[in-house]
């Protein structure tokens, strides 16, 4: 059977970090308080001239380098992000340019933050299709840029960075096992960015309303969210014959450590069992998974042999899983 293999990792961070003590001067709130309620203390903010694939250009970089290939071995590029660069072209075509990817295809996944594994997802599909044998696949997001700083709510939530993996075929028995994506379209409202698109294009109006920032519904996502994110578990461990226990690492989006945490509860996973770095970095959207990832494999949380399951929540509303034996 022909799979999908992960033969190499990368990530990037902007320089500068924001506090939770550098937003108590901003906004009404306190390190105690977002602490407390979402596990963060600290995210990277992007430059001002830095863009999605500025991001994703840096940690692919890495990742061809941890794989020792060159820029014109990738057949097919994804990128996972709803900050892109600009609305028209791909920010993977922009991206397939940085690199002179010359024989890539390339074109943009936009799920929220399912994004990474929805083009993980596409990947591995092509893969197994035979139609490429090498796809690098990037989560890049630069959402500060869309954070509303006077709204206290949101303003705490999010950060920038990418994370990239280069997939190749393999017919060992390793790889992705499965890749799951759901959707349901009639919660959308819960988690969006109304300006800027056909139904409320750029306009004087628009930035005076400030549609053009994200909007979330915080507590009924939360609920959704944790409830959603068992079953998803539960369903994909059983299509693959496993059981919570063989599990060696759950890599989560990085949302909400109490999201994570009562997701850990639920399945019966230890917490030492999960990867969690969102105090680090916020949340990164599409970014997040391959963000920790790439730092589970550096830092030898990771071993061939091992199952790992990612999964992820996420705004359209979206939700989406990969089971990998490294």
């Amino acid at each position: 059977m022909l799979r999908s293999k992960i033969i190499a990792t990368g990530s990037y961070v902007p320089e500068k970090v924001l506090t939770n003590f550098d937003l108590e001067k901003m906004v009404e709130t306190s390190d105690e308080w977002i602490t407390e309620r979402t596990g963060i203390k600290e995210r990277r903010i992007a430059e001002g001239k830095q863009a999605a694939s500025d991001l994703a250009f840096e940690a692919s970089k890495a990742a061809l380098k941890m794989a020792g290939l060159k820029a014109k071995e990738i057949e097919l590029i994804l990128v996972a992000t709803v900050s892109g660069d600009m609305p028209l072209p791909a920010t993977a075509c922009i991206l397939q340019d940085k690199l002179e990817a010359k024989k890539a295809a390339a074109f943009d996944v936009n799920a929220a933050c399912s994004g990474f594994i929805y083009a993980l997802a596409v990947a591995d599909a092509f893969i197994r299709s035979r139609s490429y044998r090498r796809v690098l696949v990037v989560g890049a997001e630069i959402l500060t840029k869309f954070t509303d700083w006077e709204d206290r709510t949101t303003c705490v939530l999010f950060g920038d960075g990418a994370g990239a993996v280069i997939l190749e075929a393999t017919e060992e028995d390793r790889g992705i096992l499965s890749a799951r994506i759901h959707s349901d379209g009639s919660m959308w409202d819960l988690l969006h960015t109304p300006g800027g698109g056909s139904r409320n294009p750029a306009s004087k109006e628009t930035v005076r309303k400030r549609l053009h920032y994200i909007k979330m519904r915080g507590n009924e996502t939360f609920k959704i969210a944790v409830r959603t994110l068992e079953g998803l578990i539960r369903d994909t461990l059983k299509e693959n014959k496993l059981k919570t226990s063989d599990l060696a690492l759950l890599i989560p989006h990085q949302a909400n450590l109490r999201i994570i945490q009562a997701t850990a509860r639920r399945i019966d996973l230890p917490i030492e069992k999960v990867m969690v770095n969102l105090d680090r970095y916020g949340n990164t959207s599409a970014a997040s998974i391959p963000l920790a990832l790439d730092e589970a494999v550096r830092i030898g949380k990771v071993r061939r042999g091992d199952y790992i399951l990612l999964e992820a929540f996420g705004g359209g509303l979206t939700w989406a899983s990969a089971l990998i034996k490294w």
